[in-house]
């Protein structure tokens, strides 16, 4: 009986296990996606980006009635509870980068209205591209319970600041030659801080895992950028 209830727990973890790297694989498109749909000002492509969130919100609320369930009847040991309790802090991570490539698609389909800001969404790309690759691999080191890929990923965060720093300045120039410029600059720049969002997210995915394998999370403080907002520039 107890090898038959173990075997009924292990099949329960499989299947929620599952469905967050399905539901990676699904956030990770969307990012694409709508990277893809900004860089081409590809309208029909936004749509799409924005109805399939949807499918990653309910596989979120799927994840976590299932993980609770797990832990409510089979009242796991101290490193299967270690696992459910992941899942769920992984599946909502995944949830809110799903609803920050939403945004990037609400705001494509705004600025299509609006004159191209010149070089903006090449620059826009490339840190999306570094940032899927971080969620790539966040989602890869779960798989794999590879804690030195996660602590890669880890590493890999202040890349991210540093392009949004520069793609902020790059902003605030446009905008202070030409007032005109203004109201697609800032759309660009929530879109490029959403981006930047993403990337704190799959470090969090990152540690996660880590704390997944070792048992603890990360102590050390994150290696970040410093960040600079429209609120240290009240000329615009």
């Amino acid at each position: 009986m107890a090898q038959h209830i173990l075997s009924a727990f292990d099949r329960d973890l499989e299947s929620i296990q599952a469905m967050v790297v399905k539901m990676g694989g699904l956030v990770e498109a969307q990012l694409v996606d709508a990277a893809h749909a900004l860089d081409t000002r590809d309208e029909e492509l936004a749509d799409s980006v924005r109805k399939r969130d949807k499918a990653v919100d309910a596989l979120e609320e799927q994840i976590n009635e299932e993980a609770a369930r797990l832990i409510a009847l089979r009242a796991p040991a101290a490193s299967d509870l270690r696992v459910a309790l992941s899942v769920i802090k992984i599946a909502g991570n995944l949830e809110r980068v799903g609803d920050y490539s939403k945004n990037m698609a609400k705001r494509t389909k705004v600025l299509l209205q609006m004159p191209t800001i010149n070089g903006s969404t090449g620059a826009m790309r490339r840190m999306a591209q570094a940032v899927e690759g971080m969620l790539k691999d966040a989602i890869d080191s779960y798989i794999q319970r590879d804690d030195k890929l996660a602590a890669d990923v880890r590493a890999r965060d202040i890349e991210i600041d540093q392009m949004y720093n520069a793609l902020f300045r790059e902003f605030l120039t446009y905008m202070l030659e030409d007032p005109r410029n203004i109201t697609a600059c800032m759309h660009l720049h929530f879109i490029a801080k959403n981006i930047e969002r993403m990337g704190d997210l799959a470090t969090s995915i990152a540690e996660q895992v880590i704390y997944l394998v070792t048992g603890e999370i990360p102590d050390d403080e994150r290696p970040k950028s410093e960040s600079v907002t429209l609120a240290n520039h009240p000329e615009v």
